[in-house]
């Protein structure tokens, strides 16, 4: 009985040493100090659903008319500023999202529809990639047309997408064939390139947060760099991972992680480096795939691209081109908002003037080859958006990331045995770089996100059987703030 009382004593006595909060130490954060963007267009938005549900009462050769009508006006528009190069302040761009936004619920309404939606899209963007390489992207004019017209013409392009039935569905948009001479595979339909970035969207609620957590909310979380060997044709994906720092990966390995979304950029043929050299994405991808191999490379949950000991994904893609001339994010990506720095900051983030993997787009250096996406997993990206925007918000008001003190012993027991695994090169449960009370921040912050998550959904059914449709993204949203539990 003695035996047994000390050990509980003793047991007492850890936990009790366990459960005293240690000073967290962190640099005071590189704070950003833009305005972020904000749509503010709610009348808007619910004009094109009142459009839609006009639409869908129409005759369907009624309503196919007068899209055909709208479609070729617009048409008329674009190929009158063929081969013009616009400014960032050009009447044309507002002319063009405004008629786009009027025609998509149209669109979206009938039963026959085309793909005349997506091959505008792909026109348009093709455009703006193409005038915005002579813009100052620094510039808040440069930076708000090309998310209006990249992001809010996407966002129209999907709200159609989710309104088609399986048959109508594309998953799969082919944009920009850039010319390469790096060696290639085929993945997800979409030929890629040694050198290419792949820029994703993963399922996890970490990821919803790294996409929508930005001055821009965008649609991607994840870059990934593929290095294609000349030898043997075999692909390897360079990535940096919350939970191992940067690693390779095979195709397999890349395509069994979840991914909501997935986009092929590539380096424009034109740029002088690449005149000058042609196979540089392929020194560029050979160069990153032999130092994370060389190196343990930490992930960089800092967000600090000046530093290459540990990487956060953006960082693999930037520092690998940077060894060969080439600058990507030509405008830095900046996360602005008091609530979101707040909670980016109990994750170990200190810098809010970084590279977003979202922001990646609008990179005038960079083409957009292709990307993909099905319906069931768009849904779920925009299930997810609609839940983390609605938490962001929160955040924004005020509201803190917390966690069960209680908890903390186990949790620095847990980080012990961790620490234990990364010294002999293994994973442990808490990643390398979060310490205890990260962790159980990070807990609170999930399942924050699945509680609200769960009564989105059963708002978002109970919508689909009273009405006959998916509710449009804005309705998404107004469900989860509805849902968030406090």
């Amino acid at each position: 009985m003695k035996k047994l009382f000390k050990f509980i004593l003793g047991i007492t006595g850890l936990y009790g040493l366990l459960l005293v909060p240690m000073p967290q130490k962190r640099d005071e954060p590189q704070k950003a100090t833009r305005i972020p963007f904000v749509w503010n267009q709610d009348a808007l938005w619910k004009k094109l659903e009142n459009s839609f549900l006009g639409a869908k009462k129409m005759p369907a050769a009624t309503l196919d008319i007068i899209v055909r009508q709208k479609t070729l006006e617009v048409d008329s528009i674009l190929d009158t500023h063929k081969g013009k190069t616009l400014q960032a302040n050009a009447g044309f761009y507002d002319l063009v999202e405004q008629q786009f936004f009027e025609i998509a619920p149209l669109i979206a309404a009938q039963e026959n529809k085309s793909d005349w939606y997506i091959g505008f899209y792909n026109r348009v963007r093709k455009k703006i990639k193409l005038d915005s390489q002579s813009w100052d992207m620094g510039s808040a004019d440069a930076r708000n047309r090309t998310y209006r017209i990249l992001y809010g013409l996407r966002a129209a392009v999907e709200e159609i997408l989710l309104q088609a039935n399986t048959a109508q569905f594309v998953s799969t948009l082919y944009v920009s064939d850039e010319p390469s001479v790096t060696p290639s595979v085929e993945i997800l339909g979409i030929q890629v390139h040694s050198g290419d970035l792949l820029v994703s969207r993963g399922g996890a609620e970490v990821s919803a947060f790294i996409s929508r957590g930005n001055d821009y909310p965008g649609n991607f979380s994840h870059v990934a760099m593929i290095y294609v060997e000349k030898e043997t044709y075999k692909p390897y994906l360079v990535e940096a991972h919350i939970e191992k720092g940067v690693a390779i990966a095979r195709l397999e390995g890349y395509l069994k992680d979840k991914k909501l979304r997935f986009m092929v950029m590539r380096p424009r043929a034109d740029l002088a480096q690449m005149t000058a050299n042609p196979m540089l994405p392929q020194q560029a991808s050979s160069y990153i795939f032999n130092e994370s191999q060389t190196r343990h490379i930490p992930y960089d949950f800092k967000m600090d691209y000046y530093d290459a000991s540990a990487m956060f994904c953006s960082e693999v893609g930037s520092y690998a081109y940077k060894q060969f001339g080439i600058r990507l994010w030509e405008f830095e990506s900046t996360i602005s908002s008091n609530g979101i720095m707040d909670w980016l900051h109990n994750f170990g983030v200190e810098h809010f003037v970084t590279q977003m993997p979202s922001d990646l787009e609008y990179d005038p250096m960079l083409s957009v080859v292709a990307e993909w996406r099905d319906k069931e997993v768009l849904f779920q990206d925009h299930l997810d958006n609609a839940v983390m925007d609605a938490l962001l918000a929160r955040a924004n008001a005020g509201e803190k990331l917390d966690y069960n003190g209680w908890m903390l012993p186990i949790a620095r027991i847990i980080k012990a045995y961790s620490f234990l695994m990364n010294t002999i090169g293994k994973e442990g449960v808490i990643p390398e770089g979060m310490d205890a009370v990260t962790a159980l921040k990070n807990t609170d912050f999930v399942d924050q996100f699945q509680k609200c998550k769960i009564l989105t959904a059963q708002k978002i059914k109970a919508f689909e059987a009273e009405n006959s449709y998916v509710p449009p993204y804005w309705e998404m949203v107004r469900m989860a703030e509805a849902s968030v539990t406090h």
